[in-house]
């Protein structure tokens, strides 16, 4: 087996994404709101930089692999809290998106603790995608709506119940997946 090279140009690119976060943070919880937002494009740019210089550079990594998911939850789960906290977005949005993280990752802990291979068996779902796509969306239209000052509060009733019913639908299918693993692993014939 060959080692791989761990400090890419793409997972020194995450790594900056995830350190981004504390500063985002700050910057939001100061009402430095045009810092925050450009902070949180910086992000997201970055999140396309290093998905495509990997594929560019062939320099993917079990690491960038690990580290790209967890950047993105670092920063939307920390950008649930903020914006919820302050009233934002409602509460039991931000409990879901968290919660449903929580019971994904939770249950591949488990799953590895249980001795069940999920490196090959999990993959990202196109509803996984699609879901922190949208979550991202929120958040960046609510940032927009405080530096550019637009009214966002005639959609945002429905773009949350849009995140709310992919996060729900999203979380269901890995939960669906990890069961599977469990049972076909402590059932087989």
């Amino acid at each position: 087996m060959t080692k791989q090279k761990v400090w890419t140009i793409p997972n020194l690119i995450t790594v900056s994404r995830i350190l981004l976060t504390p500063i985002f943070v700050f910057a939001y919880l100061g009402h430095n709101f045009y810092l925050a937002w450009f902070l949180f494009m910086v992000a997201g740019f970055s999140d396309a930089l290093d998905g495509f210089l990997a594929r560019v550079l062939n320099q993917r990594s079990e690491l960038g692999a690990m580290l790209d998911p967890l950047a993105d939850k670092i920063l939307i789960v920390t950008s649930f809290l903020c914006l919820s906290s302050q009233g934002f977005i409602s509460s039991w949005l931000t409990i879901l998106v968290i919660s449903r993280d929580i019971v994904i990752v939770g249950g591949l802990f488990l799953l590895k603790f249980l001795e069940i291979n999920v490196n090959n068996k999990i993959k990202p779902l196109l509803v996984s995608k699609l879901t922190t796509t949208l979550q991202l969306l929120f958040i960046f239209l609510i940032l927009c709506s405080f530096v550019f000052d637009f009214n966002f509060s005639g959609v945002q009733p429905v773009m949350e119940r849009v995140v709310a019913l992919f996060t729900l639908l999203s979380g269901i299918i890995y939960l669906r997946q990890g069961f599977k693993m469990f049972f076909e692993r402590n059932f087989k014939n």
